[in-house]
């Protein structure tokens, strides 16, 4: 258990931390989903730009690393152009 003051401080904005960090990867995974399973290459362009900017923004805020990031876009786009 912390003792100080300041120990207690960083405890309470690791929780809040940690469960911001979830909601983001969550929301990351879902529209992943949805550039996945989209039926048209409309539809998954559409998707797709949603993607990459949550992408770009997990990858700014060290939620992913950068190339982890790249790798997904790059793979996300070579999906859509497969489609029909």
């Amino acid at each position: 258990m912390a003792n100080t003051q300041s120990a207690k401080k960083r405890i309470r904005q690791a929780a809040r931390h940690a469960g911001l960090n979830r909601q983001q990867r969550s929301a990351l995974r879902t529209v992943l989903r949805k550039v996945r399973s989209a039926a048209t290459q409309g539809e998954a362009r559409a998707a797709f730009q949603s993607a990459e900017r949550l992408l770009d923004r997990a990858a700014r805020k060290h939620l992913i690393h950068r190339n982890t990031a790249a790798r997904q876009k790059s793979r996300l786009q070579k999906l859509i152009r497969s489609k029909p």
